[in-house]
């Protein structure tokens, strides 16, 4: 595997495979390094406990002066999957930077990859935060596409402007319901979402092709999931068949929430249903006394960005995702737009 040679070892650096009695330290050091999106073990442990098991995934740890000083990962993603291609982070605490952690934890990486042969690594970086661009530039990444963050403070909102939009997109047939509302009503519940979710996915911009995740798997971890807000996410139904959605997530560390995946099916788009729904959203925001809702679109989806904008989301600094590319790779299509994710 090609790539730059990184510096010297640290003295008394061990980089080490991450184990169960890890997670408070580490989900305390990566919050110290994006405090503005705090997570908690239990999301830690969601995630880890529903993950695919035939998906490469490892996370390691930094220990040096007896403290874990970086976490990060490396493996490959269920949503954009290929047997040759892998992302990686790294979060060093802000304490400790600049000294090689985060190189000689790269090449541990690196290393740990050359069995798999990989043909593109992926990783990531806010724009805002010049040490970890360098970092990956100065490795050889380029950029490959950008997400815009998006704010709202559901305070700032005025509904007026707004009237009867909802109401319209009812009037032509479309039912606005919400998670709970058909998990209890509907048998199909599970398949007709998840077909929906499937096809409003591959709309969403993305570095790669979206893939399938496992059906039994994608719903246990939906119906276990503790952020999921279930009177928050909201359905639009077109006679028996679920033709968009937008959803809401908590930050149990937090008082905000974020916006996961909005989209409507292509068929349905134009009708005013992804604005009807992400009003939907917004009112849930308000009467819940939400601060502060967030979410993120690709700066190349003008579609969603002018919905977010017309409704009053600010922008934020952009996050930016990057690719090493090791091996020719076959150029894919570029998925359309007109979706949204909440990365």
């Amino acid at each position: 595997m090609n790539s730059t040679p990184e510096s010297d070892p640290v003295p008394g650096l061990r980089i080490r495979a991450f184990r169960e009695a890890d997670y408070p330290a580490a989900v305390a050091l990566v919050n110290r390094c994006f405090p503005e999106y705090p997570d908690t073990v239990a999301d830690w442990t969601h995630g880890d406990a529903h993950r695919n098991p035939k998906l490469v995934f490892q996370r390691l740890v930094a220990e040096l002066d007896g403290a874990i000083r970086a976490v990060g990962f490396y493996g490959q993603y269920e949503g954009m999957f290929h047997p040759r291609k892998f992302g990686w982070e790294v979060s060093v605490d802000p304490d400790w930077r600049r000294r090689g952690i985060g190189g000689a934890f790269y090449a541990q990486v690196l290393s740990a990859l050359e069995a798999h042969d990989p043909i593109t690594l992926w990783t990531e970086a806010r724009e805002d935060h010049a040490h970890s661009r360098r970092f990956v530039e100065s490795r050889g990444y380029v950029e490959v596409m950008r997400e815009w963050e998006n704010h709202l403070r559901p305070t700032d909102f005025d509904p007026a402007r707004w009237e009867g939009r909802i109401e319209r997109v009812i009037e032509s047939g479309i039912r606005m319901a919400t998670y709970a509302e058909l998990e209890r009503e509907d048998p199909e519940f599970f398949v007709k979402l998840f077909d929906l979710v499937m096809e409003v996915d591959r709309d969403v911009p993305s570095p790669e092709a979206s893939t399938r995740p496992d059906f039994a798997l994608w719903v246990e971890r939906l119906r276990s999931n503790h952020n999921l807000i279930a009177d928050g996410y909201f359905i639009a139904v077109d006679g028996e068949r679920y033709v968009g959605l937008s959803t809401l997530y908590r930050s149990e560390a937090a008082e905000f929430l974020y916006t996961g995946l909005t989209g409507v099916r292509r068929d349905w788009r134009r009708r005013g249903i992804a604005l009807a729904l992400k009003l939907r959203a917004i009112e849930h925001c308000r009467r819940e006394q939400v601060p502060l809702v967030k979410t993120w679109n690709a700066s190349t989806n003008t579609g969603m960005l002018g919905i977010n904008e017309a409704l009053g989301f600010v922008r934020q600094p952009a996050w930016i995702n990057y690719a090493l590319q090791l091996a020719e790779d076959p150029a894919e299509e570029p998925a359309a737009d007109s979706a949204e994710s909440g990365g």
